[in-house]
């Protein structure tokens, strides 16, 4: 088998968001006034963010969506061969394997299961991974992606330099890739990850490093902090923008595309200006994108949430080229090319 004579294609999505919300009123008043309620809606972006309720766990959820795709999907678990979870890492219970837990809760019982992580780009990594093992084991034809996210339950809105983060919520998303699905082809994606800023945030309490202690039981909870500002601000202002660019050229040039022909960005959710600066720089109108204003940034769930929406606002019809594009600490930055409807060559 060649790349030239294979392809695989996306026949379902499916989303799982809480009904529980967090108004920009309330973020405000989290930050005791340091952030207006305008700003929090005109700078950061948020009108209002899913929050989880009490049986909203991260393997839950993530199950939840998984149900909701093999429903949009008319595919039986029965069917499926291998799930990817890309649900954080909080979650109910440490060291079990959320993607073995979706596996039991959906009945998919002929599939095999492992966890997946890259932060925030993990959908995208998660989507050439299932690819490119569909190329490699021609038992693996149908792979279920799936997974949930609420990693705002580590944030303290009264440390402005977590601002970027205050729009982390809850929920999640699934899709199904099929090899030779005959539509909706995936057909490139490029990565690119920076060691240099791995450590430069994440969850300061909690780990082997600095553990859980009577004296640090009320921020534990609370310590998704940003270890080394300065460093990462500089970093980024370096390299995301150039970084986010060669992923997505790259992808386009592995999908053999022309980037102008680009129809719809399914994108995370970051602070206003910059992602319509984005679009704009892209050659794409606000009407080609969805900005998550109403649910806030769910990791690496936005990108497969923007897809489900697209679909069902009819932004995405047959023929429509759209990009996924996605960046998480660590870093991470992915872009990949799919073109939606009836597979018209060879890929």
């Amino acid at each position: 088998m060649s790349y030239n004579n294979f392809h695989v294609g996306i026949i379902g999505t499916g989303i799982y968001i809480p009904e529980k919300r967090m108004t920009a009123a309330e973020i405000s008043r989290a930050t005791n006034g340091a952030w207006s309620e305008e700003a929090v809606i005109d700078k950061l972006g948020i009108i209002e963010k899913s929050m989880p309720g009490e049986t909203d766990g991260t393997q839950e959820m993530g199950a939840l969506a998984a149900l909701d795709c093999l429903k949009n999907s008319g595919l039986a678990a029965s069917e499926i061969d291998l799930i990817i979870s890309i649900g954080e890492e909080w979650k109910e219970y440490p060291l079990t394997t959320t993607a073995i837990y979706i596996q039991d809760r959906i009945g998919a019982t002929n599939a095999w299961a492992f966890d997946l992580q890259q932060r925030c780009c993990t959908a995208v990594a998660a989507m050439k991974i299932a690819r490119d093992m569909m190329f490699a084991d021609d038992q693996i034809a149908t792979v279920l992606i799936a997974g949930g996210y609420r990693n705002g339950d580590f944030i303290d809105y009264t440390d402005s330099s977590v601002s970027f983060m205050f729009n982390l919520g809850a929920g999640a998303g699934a899709l199904i890739l099929k090899r030779d699905a005959g539509r909706n082809a995936l057909l490139g994606t490029h990565i690119i990850t920076d060691g240099s800023m791995a450590r430069d945030a994440g969850v300061e309490i909690g780990g082997t490093e600095n553990i859980i202690s009577c004296a640090n039981i009320d921020s534990a909870y609370k310590s998704l902090k940003v270890f080394d500002e300065k460093h990462m601000k500089d970093r980024l202002n370096e390299v995301s923008m150039k970084n986010w660019m060669t992923c997505i050229d790259s992808a386009f040039e592995k999908a053999g595309i022309q980037k102008s022909e680009l129809g719809y960005l399914a994108c995370l959710h970051f602070k206003r200006s910059m992602y319509y600066s984005m679009v704009e720089g892209l050659g794409l109108t606000p009407e080609q994108t969805i900005y998550l204003e109403y649910y806030g940034h769910l990791g690496q769930v936005d990108q497969i949430l923007s897809l489900h929406l697209a679909l069902q606002s009819g932004k995405i019809k047959d023929g429509t080229v759209l990009s996924m594009i996605a960046a998480g600490i660590g870093y991470a930055w992915g872009a990949n090319v799919i073109k939606w409807g009836p597979i018209d060559g060879q890929y």
